[in-house]
């Protein structure tokens, strides 16, 4: 007699199913046409099998005399039944199914696999510093071997035994240096400019206008010039080449020269490095004579004083060793920034975001470790007297 049975509201051959008990055994009978379209509404509780469970025969057979045509539609069910057999200690017996039916349940488990919870781990506090100081430490190492890896290529150019392309140092060279010099002509005499203003307001008070000249001339050369112009080129040519070399990353073109054995340190980073490290003291002392032409500008406009009286006062109230201090500093800014930029770029991601993620990190980086370094030279330049 049937024990349970389910069928489908839809028009001839619907499909239905009956689970019938004869003679102690268990007969899952399938009829009509299964598929998708047709099998809406129709599923096999997972209780089914609870009244019958005591029956002494533990195999379910599967009637498919009045089966029509059927998809991956019937194979669900049959899944389900089989679960539904299985959490009830019973056997679903398939070999009376088709051939086809047989080999795509086969590839189902008998019950789906149990989701374990997940169990937050929570570090304990020394567990999370030492790790962030690990991690620090492997940092500093890499950096290390970075470092190590681009002095050697710079030596094996010099000797012309680089794995370094001319053309390519000649291009960064251009970027960073000549393709730089409208931004920083225009930022350096603004701020000389805003330095004369300012110190010529407030030493007009004790009439002192004349020290102006010093004022800028030593600001230029020690401090302001070294600093914006390193500012200028960590935000423009530092962010340029973390954005490069973690495209040419996402890309799977320093992948290709891994492969190939081409070094990366010598065939990508030593031109950026090398260009920016060339070009940045040049573009300081430039920078430096633009910021002084900006205070003396403003200064002709406000003073009573001659072009030449002024200049000659800027070069006797300027020691020479202002601008060698400036020009060490800005050899180990530039060193810093491109160093910086080019591990930030192969640290990177290999997504499109992560480009700009790269780009912003490198600059947010350069820009900290300018105004650090230059703290550092601050306490060098007391300790020694300059």
């Amino acid at each position: 007699m049937p024990v349970t049975e389910m069928r489908a509201a839809a028009s001839s051959p619907a499909p239905s199913w009956a689970l019938q008990e004869s003679k102690g055994r268990l007969c899952l009978a399938l009829k009509g046409t299964w598929n998708i379209q047709t099998q809406n509404g129709i599923n096999f509780p997972q209780d089914s099998f609870a009244s019958v469970a005591s029956i002494a025969d533990k195999t379910v057979t599967v009637d498919v005399t009045g089966l029509q045509n059927w998809d991956v539609s019937l194979i669900a069910f049959l899944w389900d039944v089989k679960k539904a057999a299985c959490q009830a200690s019973l056997t679903l017996d398939e070999q009376t199914l088709p051939d086809s039916a047989q080999r795509l349940l086969a590839l189902l488990p008998d019950k789906p696999a149990e989701v374990t919870p997940h169990q937050e781990h929570h570090e304990g506090f020394l567990s999370r510093v030492g790790g962030k100081c690990l991690n620090n430490l492997n940092e500093i190492g890499t950096m290390a071997t970075l470092t190590m890896d681009v002095f050697r290529g710079a030596m094996q150019a010099f000797r012309g035994k680089s794995a370094m392309r001319l053309k390519d140092l000649l291009v960064d060279v251009w970027n960073a240096g000549p393709s730089a010099l409208l931004i920083v002509s225009i930022v350096n005499f603004l701020v000389g400019a805003i330095l004369a203003f300012v110190g010529l307001i407030e030493l007009r008070k004790f009439a002192a206008e004349i020290y102006v000249t010093n004022l800028v001339g030593i600001a230029s050369a020690r401090e302001i010039s070294a600093i914006m112009t390193a500012i200028i080129m960590a935000g423009r040519t530092g962010g340029a080449y973390a954005a490069r070399i973690s495209t040419m990353l996402g890309n799977e073109e320093i992948d290709a020269l891994q492969v190939t054995g081409i070094p990366v340190s010598g065939y990508i980073l030593l031109p950026s490095i090398l260009s920016l490290v060339i070009m940045m003291p040049l573009l300081y002392l430039y920078g430096t004579m633009v910021s002084i032409f900006g205070g003396f500008v403003v200064a002709m406009g406000m003073m009573d004083i001659s072009p030449i009286g002024y200049w000659l006062a800027t070069f006797d109230g300027v020691e020479i060793s202002q601008f060698v201090f400036g020009f060490i500093k800005s050899l180990f800014f530039a060193a810093f920034i491109a160093l910086a930029a080019c591990r930030v770029g192969l640290k990177a991601g290999r997504s499109a975001a992560d480009v700009g993620i790269a780009a912003t990190r490198a600059v947010v980086i350069g820009i900290v470790g300018i105004i650090a370094l230059d703290a550092v030279f601050a306490v060098i330049a007391n300790a020694v007297g300059i």
